[in-house]
């Protein structure tokens, strides 16, 4: 906790129906929103959550999100502006395994890797509705060969390299470090907490809030395996919000992400 800082690495943007981000509700029409990475800078080591989306592959998966991503907004690029490189992460954590947050996995071969116990099965045999979702594989190969997929890895990767160690049910990573489970959005989703010594926790919803508004209205994105589970997901997260007093970020909010904290500057 003490001397913990945590950075959000700007990963680009992005582009959704509204209707895709607040199912069932809308309002309708193309909404550009930002994706971003989580660096928790910790006296234990350097965890990072998520690696955003791989510019290349959404162009040809998902043109239609339509990526806008500078060098800088790779997550080389995001590392290096505070002055590291990926060889420096001793850790990478995925929230979940839909593209838009494993397409920097391939830049941390060696690096250990944790992710749910049902997340890496799940992406191996998805619904048809989650396709799109879980349409870059290559951060893993056992998940790329069971899906037919083994043309997205990259030349010589190995199972190796792309093992996963499973967790399940709460865990803390590091003192003031708990990854909370949260599932609906997939069957093995995480949310983040990170306490500190001398200001409010930071509690980040990931994927189990794209906004403000979903948060507050108790609304899925449209991308989801489960809606009950989702909503539930929501309101434990505003407990922890409640009890903690925290101060809640959100994964994809174009209006909150103005206000936030990025490249060199932190939390902590």
């Amino acid at each position: 906790m003490a001397d913990t800082k945590v950075f959000l690495l700007d990963g680009g943007s992005l582009v959704l129906d509204g209707f895709h981000i607040w199912w069932n509700k809308g309002p309708g029409g193309e909404v550009r929103f930002p994706v971003y990475s989580v660096l928790v800078d910790h006296p234990k080591g350097k965890f990072l959550i998520d690696t955003g989306y791989d510019y290349d592959h959404v162009q040809k998966a998902l043109s239609f999100e339509k990526p806008q991503q500078t060098e800088q907004q790779t997550i080389p690029g995001a590392l290096k502006l505070i002055g590291l490189e990926p060889k420096d992460i001793d850790l990478v954590f995925n929230s979940h395994f839909h593209f838009d947050h494993v397409g920097g996995n391939k830049f941390f071969p060696d690096t250990k890797k944790i992710c749910h116990k049902d997340e890496l099965s799940q992406a191996a045999d998805c619904q048809p509705f989650e396709v799109l979702g879980y349409s870059d594989v290559a951060f893993s190969t056992e998940v790329a060969e069971a899906r037919g997929m083994s043309d997205q890895l990259t030349m010589g990767q190995t199972a190796a390299n792309t093992k996963y160690e499973l967790i399940e049910g709460d865990v803390e990573l590091a003192p003031g470090v708990t990854l909370v489970y949260t599932p609906g959005h997939t069957v093995g989703h995480y949310s983040l907490l990170v306490e500190f010594d001398n200001r409010r926790p930071l509690l980040l919803t990931l994927d189990a809030a794209y906004t403000r508004k979903n948060y507050d209205n108790d609304i899925n994105a449209g991308f989801h395996i489960d809606p009950v589970a989702g909503v539930n997901s929501m309101r434990r997260l505003k407990q922890i919000e409640k009890e903690k007093n925290a101060e809640v970020l959100f994964s994809h909010d174009p209006e909150s992400f103005k206000d936030y904290k990025t490249g060199v500057n932190f939390y902590g």
